[in-house]
């Protein structure tokens, strides 16, 4: 079978790795997003697939603006591919490139459809407390993530899974899945797909780097969540009191680990975000119903260290100190 595969991040790196493993699968093309400016010196950079085609000798790369756009259409028609594999590649398709190849063009999304269809499902399942989601293959249609599901695979979410870590998992169920699937189609033996429920289906907007500013009034759970599921992006942060603050510095710190706590005698009366103990393994702030520990910390322009270390360094004052929201 003839794949052409799209895709951009470290996800889809892994399954286009799985794809690579079959011998029944042959990649004759691979479509990713131009480089764009990273890092300090803002110099144009490769994308996470794009290094990894590179690595893998793959010279077939294209890395188009619009893949709908006739050139990119016209380069992927020329690779007679059977299929085109989707992971996280950021284009929508449209019908046109959709009808172009002979089986379709299949997509592996990183929840259990129809739940969480859109840009961040990995965060969503984080967010909203699930113990359950997975990875779906799906043959795409026109719409967002609604087109009929061919294959599903479950992964538990444990109590102190971060995002990055969940992702992982996903990349490489998905990876098996996506693979799976498309050696069922090479060999005609894939079951009947199954159309999803439009009435049952919750969606999901892209992140933004302010979503992560922690608002201390919301309930302790609902922190303790997102900043687990915001590690490793766009992260979960607030910003020191102001004593803290350098020249030329915002205070900005990054909470990558916490964890909830029960309040002691006097703490209601505070307000969110005021440090109300110094415990040995990090300062304890209030939020709106109780209170979080703060596990690991990442001051701006420093480190990643224990909370213990920070409230060590900066000598917070239980009571006074008050972590902001802006």
């Amino acid at each position: 079978m003839r794949v052409v595969f799209m895709g951009s991040s470290s996800a889809s790196v892994e399954c286009l790795r799985a794809i690579l493993r079959e011998k029944e699968l042959e990649v004759v093309g691979v479509v990713t997003q131009p480089d764009r400016p990273a890092g300090r010196g803002k110099s144009l950079t490769p994308c996470a697939l794009a290094r990894f085609a590179e690595e893998r000798g793959i010279e077939d790369v294209i890395k188009p603006e619009r893949v709908n756009d006739p050139e990119p259409m016209e380069w992927i028609k020329e690779k007679k591919p059977d299929v085109v594999a989707v992971v996280a590649f950021g284009h929508i398709l449209k019908k046109p490139l959709l009808d172009l190849p002979l089986f379709g063009c299949i997509n592996c999304h990183f929840s259990l459809l129809p739940k969480y269809r859109g840009a961040a499902p990995v965060v969503a399942a984080l967010e909203a407390g699930e113990r359950l989601t997975g990875v779906t293959v799906m043959r795409m249609g026109v719409g967002l993530d609604d087109g009929p599901i061919m294959l599903q695979s479950f992964e538990p979410i444990y109590p102190d899974t971060t995002g990055g870590e969940l992702m992982a998992d996903l990349s490489i169920a998905g990876g098996v899945a996506l693979a799976k699937v498309l050696k069922l189609l090479n060999r005609n033996a894939l079951p009947v797909e199954v159309e999803q429920d439009d009435s049952a289906a919750t969606y999901v907007k892209k992140l933004k780097k302010t979503d992560g500013l922690i608002d201390w009034d919301l309930p302790v759970i609902v922190i303790e969540r997102r900043i687990r599921a915001y590690n490793p992006w766009p992260f979960a942060y607030t910003f020191m009191p102001q004593r803290f603050r350098r020249k030329g510095n915002t205070g900005r710190l990054l909470v990558l680990k916490s964890k909830v706590v029960k309040l002691e005698p006097g703490w209601e009366a505070y307000a969110p975000g005021t440090v109300v103990k110094i415990d040995k393994a990090g300062p304890v702030v209030k939020c709106h119903d109780t209170a979080l520990i703060l596990l690991e910390l990442k001051p701006e322009g420093s480190s990643a260290m224990s909370g213990a270390a920070f409230a060590r360094g900066r000598q917070l004052i239980p009571f006074e100190d008050v972590f902001l929201s802006s």
